[in-house]
């Protein structure tokens, strides 16, 4: 009967360790806390955290983290909020996750909404802060870690007890060169726009030259080509150079010998360069003519047929009065200065109704409108037997 108690109560001790451990796993694990859960929805920076890390507003402990669990687009990570604390985050609030130090590791930041609406209750999910300062802050700290990553801590020391030692008993005289170069900045900066319009206009000339650049260097290579020419024809410019110091020479005593005889010709060719100059408008109007003239007197004369000679067609009209002199002798007394009849380039004619020299288009249409009512139609070689007997006469159209 003995036996069987120390048996029992060795039983009951065992019972009695196992709840007890059980009983701390539980305080440890915190089954017996009363606590509100709340999921939080994060990136893969959510994996960072570690199971009791705190949670935290605005510096203050709200809670902590009480499982982490891995997803396809970041990590659930399952918060445990004070009862008491709880209704008085908004329903909309969001998280940053923060290291407490530059080396800690991360807990949960809640953010407090600008516009607050609803309140936090158990069972709710929030999302990770994805506004402009918190991206901001996650590129700094991700950017920071790898650099303190390669700092070697006791270099860094080192470097920063050297700065110390140097700064030592040195901070007068650091004021004061911090103040002269606080007013050496006072006068640089009014000199501010100058400065950046003369960066910004040398940008220009920079961004010209670059796109001639090419055409520079092209220039330089032919000017190389050409200087190797000059270099390989040196003997025969020496030879050019000494050509055209004789023939100056020779230049030099005609015009000294015939300086007057120049002067005399172009003081007598005068009249006749100004006469030629006055008249120069007529010099396109003449051309064209001639060059008009020329297939007109080649069909003339029978080019190209087989009856060379002039082919020109004659009507034979009745006899007019004779030619009596001084009644009817030509007058050239036309003024006005230079004038193109018979449609060239220059000009179609004159505009002052005056009907040109003799035997002009404007004198041949009036006469074969004349002699149209008694004679019919009459060539145009008419003007040159009627001409002379019709100038001078006033002929009035009823």
């Amino acid at each position: 009967m003995s036996r069987f108690r120390t048996q029992l109560a060795g039983v009951a001790f065992l019972g009695v360790l196992v709840l007890l451990g059980w009983l701390a796993v539980a305080i440890y694990d915190k089954d017996f806390d009363d606590a509100e859960l709340v999921t939080l929805r994060a990136d893969r920076v959510g994996n960072q955290l570690a199971p009791t890390a705190e949670v935290k507003v605005k510096g203050v402990p709200f809670g902590e983290v009480r499982a982490v669990r891995s997803t396809r687009t970041g990590a659930e990570i399952d918060l445990a909020l004070d009862p008491a604390k709880i209704g008085t985050l908004p329903g909309n609030v969001s998280a940053r996750l923060l290291p407490k130090t530059v080396f800690g590791e991360r807990y949960v930041n809640l953010v407090l909404p600008v516009s607050p609406r609803g309140t936090l209750r158990a069972g709710d999910v929030i999302g990770q802060d994805h506004s402009t300062n918190a991206i901001e802050l996650e590129r700094v700290l991700g950017d920071l870690l790898p650099l303190l990553r390669a700092v070697q801590p006791q270099k860094l020391n080192s470097s920063l007890g050297a700065i110390s030692q140097a700064l030592d008993n040195r901070g007068k005289p650091l004021g004061d060169s911090i103040v002269r170069l606080q007013d050496l900045l006072g006068q640089v900066n009014p000199l501010m726009p100058q400065f950046k319009a003369d960066v910004t206009g040398l940008a220009n000339a920079a961004d010209v030259y670059t796109g001639a650049a090419p055409d520079i260097l092209q220039a330089l290579s032919d000017l190389a080509t050409t200087a190797k020419t000059i270099v390989d024809t040196r003997a025969d410019l020496d030879s050019l150079y000494s050509s055209v110091t004789s023939a100056t020479g020779h230049l030099n005593e005609f015009l000294r010998k015939n300086k007057d005889n120049l002067i005399g010709v172009a003081a007598a060719s005068r009249p006749t360069l100004e006469l030629l100059s006055r008249y120069s408008p007529e010099f396109p109007c003449l051309f064209d003519a001639v060059n008009r003239l020329k297939p007109l007197m080649e069909q003339a004369l029978g080019k190209g047929t087989n009856e060379p000679g002039l082919h020109v067609k004659l009507t034979v009209q009745d006899p007019r009065e004779k030619y009596v002199p001084g009644r009817d002798t030509p007058r050239f007394d036309a003024t006005g200065g230079p004038k193109c009849y018979g449609g060239g380039a220059a000009a179609a004619g004159p505009a002052d109704g005056d009907l040109g020299p003799a035997n002009s288009p404007g004198e041949r249409q009036l006469v074969a409108e004349l002699l149209r009512p008694a004679l019919g139609d009459v060539p145009d070689w008419s003007s040159v037997l009627i001409g002379p007997a019709l100038r001078g006469t006033e002929v009035t159209v009823r």
